[in-house]
C-alpha cells in the first residue's frame, strides 16, 4: 500500500488512465469487428448499399484508431498496422469480386 500522499494520488491517476485506455481499446476492437462483418456481408452480395455500410464502418474504425493514437492509448505503429489490416481485407474482397 502507498505510504505518501503523492503515491496515493499516482495510484488514483493510474487507475483513471487504465479505465480510459480500456474503453478506447474496447471501442477500437468493436469497430474493427463491425467492419469485418460488413466486409463479409459485402463479399457475399456486393451491392452499393453494402459498400456504403463498409465505407461508413471503415471511416468509424479509422477515426477511433486515430483518436486512440492521438491520446497515446495506442502507439503510432500499432494504429497504422490496424488501419493497414482493415484496408487489406477490403482490397482482397474487391479483387476477388
Amino acid at each position: 500500500m502507498a505510504n505518501s500522499k503523492s503515491a496515493i494520488k499516482r495510484i488514483d491517476i493510474a487507475e483513471r488512465n487504465r479505465v480510459r485506455n480500456k474503453n478506447y481499446k474496447s471501442a477500437v476492437r468493436t469497430l474493427m469487428k463491425k467492419y469485418f462483418q460488413a466486409v463479409e456481408t459485402y463479399a457475399a452480395s456486393p451491392t452499393p448499399d453494402n459498400l456504403t455500410v463498409v465505407q461508413q464502418s471503415m471511416s468509424a474504425a479509422y477515426s477511433k484508431i486515430d483518436k486512440a493514437v492521438k491520446t497515446k492509448v495506442l502507439h503510432r505503429n500499432n494504429g497504422d498496422r490496424k488501419k493497414s489490416r482493415l484496408a487489406r481485407v477490403l482490397k482482397t474482397v474487391a479483387v476477388a469480386s
